[in-house]
């Protein structure tokens, strides 16, 4: 039965593969030759048998719904010679990026070479970018496929892959989590350091990709968890001392910092604060907030049903209302009074009505 093992290549790039020999299984990170589009290209196991499975299924390149189940094989495992021409693939790369630069300019192009990526059978070169606008490379693309002698396949980027991509260092000293470990990239908002309390500086919340660092989603559950034990911030609060407003809360140190208008600030600690509130008879802290509203209230404001009189006919039941009569006006609508103009018919004059509208 084939197994299945997931290849990663250069810049995290990963692809799912099957593997039909049982009784040599592939290692971990052991260098394999695997098929692509055109040609072979060369990668590394970076996961086997359920492991890979499990990435595979839970892959978010499917479509919704789909179970992705690999269709190529690996091809066989890369010897000396094949490592051998990898790694110098991987040296020119830097020297055919500089090439793509320079026609980039000379054309002015509105656009950032990135990286380039040799295929392991040099049969194609993939060349990414990013662009703030949409950019008409065409003719980049005839030129460089006459120079290089190969296919040639640019690809836009955003600022975070590309951070994947070339690897840096973070403000805590480590390797980028999106180049290093962080296998697939989350959106990150504005309100995750908002519930953090953190610094609304873009300098001191950005990465190095100049867009909002991604260990912000690390310890976000913890706070929206943690800030639930206290009191919200702005709240005032029935205490010993009278009624006080929540100036700031300190969850790591479980302290509330509340404010009086006449005797001043003070600090406590939570579960002091749990104490107050139990012997006033008010609620605890995390259970302040609006008033529940009980199940049969919602009934007791509904209108009563009509109740049918039983000495009145059901067209003149209580509460229902009566068909209007011919010649009358619909209820809730005025009736129209014309002026008539001339003599009446029996030689009187017509009383004065309102003006015509």
């Amino acid at each position: 039965m084939s197994a299945t093992v997931e290849v990663r290549f250069k810049g995290n790039r990963k692809d799912y593969f099957l593997w039909s020999d049982a009784t040599e299984p592939l290692r971990l990170w052991e260098p394999v030759i695997v098929p692509v589009e055109r040609g072979l290209d060369f990668g590394r196991v970076s996961a086997t048998g359920e492991s890979a499975a499990t990435k595979c299924s839970s892959c978010s390149g499917c479509a919704v719904g789909e179970l992705k189940t690999p269709q190529l094989a690996v091809v066989r495992r890369a010897s000396q010679d094949d490592v051998r021409t990898a790694n110098e693939l991987r040296r020119s790369e830097e020297v055919t990026r500089r090439t793509v630069h320079e026609r980039v300019r000379s054309r002015n192009l509105d656009m950032k070479v990135s990286d380039a990526e040799w295929q392991w059978d040099r049969k194609k070169l993939t060349i990414y970018f990013t662009a703030e606008k949409r950019v008409d490379f065409r003719d980049l693309v005839r030129d460089l496929a006459s120079t290089l002698h190969t296919r040639i396949d640019l690809r836009q980027i955003g600022a975070r892959d590309e951070a994947a991509r070339l690897g840096g260092v973070g403000r805590c000293g480590k390797e980028y989590c999106c180049s290093s470990w962080l296998t697939s990239l989350g959106p990150v908002s504005l309100a995750l350091a908002k519930d953090q309390h953190l610094s609304l500086n873009p300098a001191q919340i950005s990465g190095g990709c100049g867009r909002l660092l991604c260990c912000l989603k690390y310890e976000h559950e913890f706070y929206v968890s943690a800030r639930k034990r206290f009191p919200k911030e702005g709240k005032s609060l029935r205490t010993d001392r009278g009624s006080e407003r929540v100036v700031a809360v300190d969850i790591f140190r479980e302290r509330v910092f509340l404010r009086h208008d006449e005797q001043g600030p003070r600090i406590v600690t939570l579960s002091e604060l749990r104490d107050e509130l139990e012997r006033l008879g008010e609620p605890p802290p995390e259970a302040r907030g609006p008033r529940p509203v009980p199940r049969d209230a919602g009934a007791a404001t509904q209108r009563p049903e009509p109740q049918i009189a039983q000495d009145a006919p059901p067209s003149t039941a209580v509460g229902s209302v009566a068909p209007p009569q011919q010649g009358g006006a619909e209820p809730g609508r005025k009736r129209r009074r014309r002026r008539r103009r001339g003599p009446r018919p029996d030689g009187g004059s017509a009383p004065p009505g309102p003006p015509e509208s």
